[in-house]
C-alpha cells in the first residue's frame, strides 16, 4: 500500500508568513524522516529567530482587522476550512501516517477528529455573546463583552499532527485572534498541509502564519515569542518541563497560557466490572497510536477477585495485535516516533522486570522483513508493577501495560491520586454508588467511567497538577481565547 499523495499542493515545504510561502531567512532546511523505515523523505525550513519575528510582526498587522471581521464572516471561512480537511481525508491521512507513523486507518480517523474541533468552532464563533448587567443605581447600563486577546503563538506536538493544531487554531481564528505556529519537528508536513486547505478556504493573509524549525532551533524560535509582548496568548501541548519553561518565561509579558502537559492516568478494574467491557476500553484507550497519546492508561489496577482472569483476557487480545508499517494494511501498532521513544520504553520495561515485575506478553523490540527500522516494540503486558517502579512514575507513551494488584477501593484511590500529574483517569464497575464515589475522588481533568475514548470536540479537555491548566474543546476552549471587558455608560437619565 503506497503513501503517496494525490495532491502535491498540500506540500507546500515552506513557511508560511503574511500569507507567502517563504523559505527560512538564512535558507536552511533539516530532514523529515519515515519513522517506519528512517529514511529521509524531504526537507523543510529551518527557522530561527528572525523568521518567528517576522511571523508575529505579520500576525499583529493582521489583528486589526481580523477582530473585527463579522463573527458570521470568519465562522464561513472556518466552515470552508472544515470541508476542505474533509474533502482530503485520504491525502491528509497518507502524510500523517507517513511521517508520525501510525496506521492508515487511524491516520485517516485523526483527520476526521482534527475536523470535528474545526467545525466546533465554526459554529461556536457566532456564540461569544456578552451579559448585560443590572445596574445598582438609576441611569447606568453595565455590561461585559469578550474579546479576542490577540496574537495567540501555538506550539504543538508530533503525536497527533492534525488534531492538535486544528483545536487550538480553530478557536483562536473563531474568537478574532490571530495566529502563529510553530508544529513538532518530526511532523511539520501535517501542519503545513493544514495551514495550505487554511489559505484555501480563505483565511487572509498574516491572520495564520506557521514556521517549521528543528529541536536545536526550536528555543530561539518560541524565545521570540515568549519575548514579545505583542503576543497575548501561548498554547502548548507537551512535556510538563516545558510547559513550566513556558508559563516561567511568560511571567515578564503576563501571556495567557494553555498548557495540556504531561499524564500518568490510572485505569482501575474492580471486581464488579463487566471485565470484558474494561478489556475492550483498555485496547481501545491504550494502544491507540501505539499507545503514544497523553491520555492513555500508565498504570493499570486490577481488583484481587477478576485480577487474573482479567490479565488472561487482556494478554490474549495484545498478543494478537499486529505490528508493522502503515503501508500494510494488516498493521494496528506501528513505529514508534524515534529512536530516543524506544529507548524509553526499554528502560521502563528493564527497570519493572529487575524489580520484580513478570512479562506476561511481549518486552521486546519487532524487527522483521515488514520492520526494518528499530522503531518498533511489542505491545506488552506487565505484571506485579509497583508504584515506585519507573513505570509507575514516568510516562512510558508506549505499547506497554504495568498492571498491579489491589485489594480495596480506599487503597487503590490512594494509589491513583498519588502522582504529581492530573490529566485523564478511567475505571470500571457497575456499582453506581462506586461510580460517584470515584467521579469525585479521583484527582484528574478528564475521568472515563466505564469507557475508554474520552475525546470529543464538545467536552472540555484538559488536566490539573502537574498536566497543566486551561482546556482546549467545548465553550471553555473558545473562552481561553478572549478576554472580558466590562463597560460601565452613565449619565442617561
Amino acid at each position: 500500500m503506497s503513501l503517496s499523495i494525490s495532491n502535491d499542493s498540500l506540500l507546500p515545504g515552506r513557511n508560511y508568513i503574511d500569507g507567502a510561502w517563504v523559505d527560512a531567512a538564512d535558507g536552511t532546511t533539516f530532514p523529515v524522516s519515515d519513522p517506519a523505515t528512517d529514511a529521509v523523505f524531504t526537507q523543510v525550513p529551518n527557522s530561527g529567530a528572525e523568521d518567528a519575528k517576522r511571523a508575529v510582526d505579520a500576525a499583529q498587522k493582521a489583528f486589526a482587522s481580523w477582530r473585527k471581521v463579522p463573527a458570521k464572516q470568519r465562522a464561513a471561512i472556518i466552515k470552508r476550512w472544515n470541508d476542505l480537511i474533509v474533502a482530503h481525508t485520504e491525502d491528509l491521512g497518507k502524510l500523517i501516517s507517513r511521517e508520525q507513523g501510525k496506521p492508515l486507518a487511524e491516520g485517516k480517523g485523526e483527520v476526521l477528529y482534527a475536523a470535528s474541533y474545526v467545525e466546533w468552532f465554526a459554529e461556536e464563533a457566532t456564540r461569544t455573546n456578552g451579559e448585560i448587567i443590572p445596574a445598582p443605581v438609576p441611569g447606568r447600563r453595565m455590561y461585559a463583552l469578550r474579546e479576542p486577546v490577540g496574537v495567540i503563538a501555538a506550539v504543538t506536538p508530533w503525536n497527533f499532527p492534525a488534531a492538535m493544531i486544528a483545536r487550538k487554531i480553530a478557536p483562536a481564528l473563531a474568537a478574532g485572534c490571530t495566529v502563529v505556529c510553530k508544529p513538532a519537528e518530526d511532523t511539520p508536513l501535517t501542519s503545513l498541509a493544514l495551514v495550505k486547505l487554511a489559505e484555501q478556504a480563505g483565511v487572509p493573509a498574516g491572520v495564520l502564519n506557521i514556521v517549521t524549525a528543528s529541536r536545536e532551533n526550536t528555543p530561539a524560535v518560541v524565545d521570540v515569542w515568549l519575548d514579545d509582548a505583542r503576543v497575548r496568548k501561548i498554547t502548548f501541548t507537551g512535556s510538563t518541563p516545558v510547559g513550566k519553561h513556558l508559563a516561567r518565561r511568560s511571567a515578564d509579558t503576563l501571556k495567557k497560557l494553555s498548557l495540556e502537559l504531561g499524564g500518568n492516568a490510572p485505569f482501575i478494574v474492580f471486581d464488579d466490572a463487566d471485565l470484558d467491557a474494561a478489556v475492550e476500553g483498555l485496547m481501545i484507550s491504550k494502544f491507540r497510536n501505539g499507545g503514544q497519546t497523553c491520555v492513555c492508561p500508565n498504570r493499570v489496577y486490577v481488583q484481587a477477585g477478576v485480577h487474573d482472569a482479567f490479565v488472561e483476557k487482556l494478554a490474549a487480545r495484545v498478543g494478537a495485535l499486529v505490528v508493522g508499517p502503515a503501508t500494510s494494511a494488516s498493521s494496528q501498532i506501528g513505529p514508534m516516533i524515534n529512536a530516543r521513544a524506544v529507548e524509553k520504553i526499554e528502560r521502563h520495561v528493564r527497570n519493572a522486570v529487575e524489580n520484580g515485575a513478570k512479562v506476561v506478553v511481549g518486552g521486546t523490540r519487532v524487527q522483521s522483513e515488514q520492520c526494518t527500522s528499530a522503531n518498533y516494540f511489542a505491545p506488552t503486558v506487565l505484571i506485579h508493577a509497583t508504584p515506585s517502579m519507573d513505570c509507575s512514575c514516568e510516562e512510558t507513551f508506549g505499547p506497554v501495560v504495568p498492571v498491579t494488584r489491589f485489594e480495596t477501593e480506599a487503597d487503590v484511590i490512594a494509589q491513583a491520586n498519588a502522582t504529581p500529574f492530573g490529566l485523564a483517569a478511567y475505571f470500571y464497575s457497575t456499582d453506581v454508588r462506586r461510580i460517584w464515589r470515584l467521579a469525585d475522588a479521583l484527582e484528574s481533568g478528564i475521568v472515563g467511567v466505564n469507557e475508554g475514548a474520552l475525546a470529543a470536540e464538545a467536552a472540555p479537555f484538559g488536566g490539573v497538577k502537574d498536566s497543566g491548566y486551561g482546556r482546549e474543546g467545548s465553550t471553555h476552549g473558545l473562552e481561553e481565547y478572549m478576554h472580558i471587558k466590562y463597560v460601565c455608560q452613565g449619565q442617561l437619565d
